[in-house]
């Protein structure tokens, strides 16, 4: 839902947090849950590390609207759904993410939305349709390599979500 927007980025920052370099993590420099390469592309240009630790929540924004809420098509999803796929999108891809909602609702996981999609969607409960994403996502994150290392923190968002999600789901 379009009014959904701001509190889902608000929620997504919360648990992207500041800058990290992580040595392990192949997303490399990041901050604010933004990676450097993405922020480059994004600018157009390459950027210092200190450009990378002086982002704000008013500069990765419009890049989250566009990349990540756009993609997933936000605006057309249910309360608490557009959140889970969104968070889902910035962690994992935007192609990821929608293919795991395609999966919950029954359709071809092609990674793309379209009507039959959203007909789908708008017609599953939305409780149920949480629950299922945010299981698929944590049994995906899981098989992940650097898992043993981030792990906990995952597990602890996709929780965390599927609570907000709910919460925003039911209303």
């Amino acid at each position: 839902m379009i009014e959904n927007f701001d509190a889902a980025l608000a929620a997504v920052l919360h648990h992207e947090g500041g800058f990290v370099n992580h040595p392990a993590d192949p997303g490399g420099m990041t901050n604010l849950g933004c990676t450097k390469s993405t922020w480059e592309k994004w600018c157009g240009r390459q950027v210092t590390e200190t450009e990378m630790r002086a982002l704000t929540h008013a500069d990765v924004g419009p890049l989250y609207k566009e990349k990540y809420w756009d993609k997933v098509f936000g605006n057309d999803l249910p309360a608490g759904v557009d959140y889970a796929v969104f968070d889902c999108a910035i962690n994992s891809g935007p192609g990821r993410s929608i293919k795991f909602l395609q999966e919950a609702i029954g359709t071809t996981p092609d990674g793309a939305v379209g009507p039959k999609t959203l007909a789908a969607v708008k017609a599953a409960d939305p409780v149920a349709l949480v629950n299922t994403l945010c299981d698929k996502r944590l049994a995906f994150l899981q098989e992940l390599p650097t898992w043993a290392t981030f792990g906990r923190g995952w597990e602890r968002r996709v929780r965390d979500v599927r609570a907000t999600a709910l919460e925003m789901a039911q209303g």
